[in-house]
């Protein structure tokens, strides 16, 4: 093994991958995968301007692609931008080729306003793809409060999951949209937008921030992530994916 690799794998095992942080200060990160949604994300922007909430959206790149006036309108709001792939495959599933390719194509439509930040697609990640990343200069940001909204689930159950989880330096991670769905009526982001307002109603005490914002606010807390996804389950994903695709033509 030469220096230089065993140079990066030594950061990569004392980095890891960023969960929360640690801190006094009443501030909490909420974070919206897999937008920008064209339905959703306005009004969601709606509600957090209401709040004077900002946030992070950690948006597909092939959704992007299409919105780009959102995704300058979410920017121009005072949000953060950050990459979630290009397609939203479950990286250790792809070559190092490939991931570097789902970075790249993500950043470059994201460019100028996408920030060095980047979470894996259904959170799924391996020591390669995770030095992908590293090589690439994206710090990976993960969570430790899951709402469980890209399930079927309505407002009232996914504030019950989230009770008690807003605590300083916690990240929360939703969804304004979502690329795959096993279920069409999961596509459904109205839950999702119901719970936001209320638990910024309910929180008002406490600041809501961007991930740059709360990284400074305290110590960055990390740990070993590696997840990987049953392929069976990924492969549902894709068929209820591409039956979604021929019913919206």
């Amino acid at each position: 093994m030469n220096k230089r690799l065993a140079r990066i794998l030594l950061k990569l095992t004392r980095t890891g991958t960023v969960i929360r942080v640690d801190t006094r200060n009443p501030c909490v990160a909420l974070t919206f995968d897999d937008g920008p949604n064209p339905d959703y994300t306005p009004q969601l922007l709606d509600i957090l301007e209401q709040h004077h909430a900002q946030a992070t959206f950690f948006m597909v790149g092939q959704t992007a692609a299409k919105y780009p006036d959102l995704v300058a309108k979410v920017v121009a709001q005072g949000h953060v931008v950050a990459n979630h792939s290009w397609d939203h495959p479950s990286f250790p599933t792809l070559t190092g080729r490939q991931r570097r390719a789902q970075l790249r194509r993500c950043a470059d439509v994201l460019a100028p306003h996408g920030q060095k930040l980047f979470r894996p697609p259904f959170g799924h990640q391996d020591p390669a793809s995770r030095l992908d990343a590293l090589c690439a200069g994206y710090e990976v940001i993960a969570w430790n409060v899951l709402a469980g909204d890209w399930r079927d689930w309505g407002a009232d159950k996914i504030l019950e999951k989230l009770a008690g989880k807003v605590q300083p330096g916690n990240i929360i991670l939703l969804h304004d949209g979502l690329f795959s769905a096993a279920q069409h009526t999961s596509l459904d982001r109205t839950p999702t937008l119901q719970v936001v307002d209320q638990l910024l109603s309910e929180h008002a005490d406490y600041r809501f921030v961007t991930i740059p914002e709360l990284l400074k606010s305290g110590r960055v807390v990390r740990q070993p992530w590696f997840r990987t996804g049953d392929q069976r389950w990924l492969d549902g994903l894709k068929t209820a994916q591409a039956l979604q695709g021929k019913m919206e033509e």
